[in-house]
């Protein structure tokens, strides 16, 4: 739905099923609940998560159509794709899975041109759209820097690819689609730092002269049209996981002229241990599951940082009172505690006031796809709970 401050909907990838008819399904089930309370006056954009598998299906002609017609008919528009996981999802391991496969790959680079594809049909005119993507990879699938800096050689070859699809699909309808690329603890672009250094170091000198070269565009505007198409996913959770502050990351981004593709509206898992640390690190115990990667970075009283690849790993390790941890676990944004443990809620209001005072994207995406995995006590009715997420995104936006 249109804010004041952007467009406000919710990333899909928190309905199960894999097929595109499974999810269709869960969208025709719960989307009409979701608007009736949320947006019953005006019409409702969705952040569609779509499976390599379920991207296969809604692309041809006569399934998008029927897709097409019951936006129409139910008040509902496209606008975000979520390019992140590429397989199953939910109920199965996930873990470090999510990044295969990688930017590295030409099933990543295949896929992602046919999300652009869709989307490109989908988005309503007038409005600006983008893919999610993954950080290029996960870093521990490289054992030495060379193969590390090779896996990055591809990948950047790889995006410049979607980045010339861009540019087509721009000169063919007018619609701007962005790629959005998603920092995340320990992807290779693990921090808004890292993902600019990459932009600027190692992406710009290598699609700028090609892009000039191809479209015969000037210096100046191959640059311009790169940045508006290579965008940064700012998920709240990740960057609050990193301990990487607010004013920084706005810093940092509008001094190196970085768009912002999309804001997803995430909080993390926060934990800080007393004096005695056994009855909070019994609770924490509870968000142990075997699904999704919770990376976790530990502040000590001093504040050095020390990271864990999951949660399993660092609660092997002796806890300290008075440090803090927080763990990439996608907890619900409308609250800030859970007994002993708590949120990054307070990073994440103050993220979405330097939204009103930056303008830093027209998207914005409530990104809480744990659910099935929270403990039972904090699990309700799945339209009930995006409700209420989007209910009170809409009061800090107010």
């Amino acid at each position: 739905m249109k804010t004041k401050y952007g467009h406000l909907t919710y990333c899909s990838n928190i309905h199960p099923g894999e097929t595109w008819s499974d999810h269709f399904l869960q969208l025709k089930e719960n989307l009409p609940i979701i608007r009736s309370k949320v947006s019953p006056q005006t019409p409702m954009g969705i952040g569609l998560r779509l499976s390599g598998e379920a991207s296969l299906e809604l692309i041809k002609p006569n399934i998008i159509s029927e897709f097409q017609t019951w936006l129409t008919k139910e008040g509902f528009y496209v606008f975000l794709i979520n390019g992140f996981p590429y397989g199953n999802f939910h109920k199965t391991t996930v873990k470090e899975n999510v990044y295969h496969p990688d930017w590295a790959t030409t099933d990543r680079l295949d896929y992602t041109i046919r999300l652009f594809s869709i989307l490109s049909q989908l988005l309503p005119e007038g409005l600006e759209g983008g893919v999610s993507t993954p950080p290029i990879s996960y870093q521990f699938f490289d054992k030495t820097d060379a193969e590390r800096e090779l896996r990055v050689k591809s990948a950047t070859q790889n995006i410049t690819e979607v980045l010339h699809h861009l540019i087509q699909i721009q000169k063919e309808t007018g619609k701007i689609l962005h790629l959005d690329i998603e920092p995340e603890p320990d992807g290779i672009l693990g921090n808004v730092e890292l993902w600019i250094h990459w932009f600027r170091d190692i992406f710009l000198p290598t699609a700028l002269p090609e892009i000039q070269s191809q479209w015969g565009f000037t210096k100046e505007e191959a640059e311009s049209i790169i940045r508006n198409h290579i965008r940064i996913c700012l998920d709240v959770c990740h960057s609050a996981v990193s301990f990487e502050d607010n004013n920084t990351i706005v810093r940092l981004l509008r001094e190196n002229s970085i768009k912002v593709g999309r804001i997803q509206i995430s909080s993390a898992l926060k934990v800080k241990f007393p004096e005695d640390p056994k009855p909070t690190l019994d609770s924490l115990k509870y968000f142990e599951e075997p699904t999704y990667l919770h990376q976790v970075v530990i502040q000590s009283k001093d504040g050095q940082l020390e990271s864990f690849p999951d949660l399993p790993y660092a609660l092997q390790r002796d806890v300290k009172p008075f440090e803090e941890w927080r763990i990439h676990f996608h907890v619900p944004v409308f609250l800030d505690s859970y007994g002993l443990l708590s949120s990054t809620q307070s990073e994440l209001v103050y993220l979405l006031n330097l939204q009103k005072e930056f303008n830093l994207t027209d998207a914005l995406e409530v990104e809480t796809y744990t659910w099935g995995v929270l403990p039972k006590e904090l699990q309700t009715p799945i339209t009930t709970s995006i409700i209420r997420e989007l209910a009170w995104v809409k009061t800090i936006l107010d």
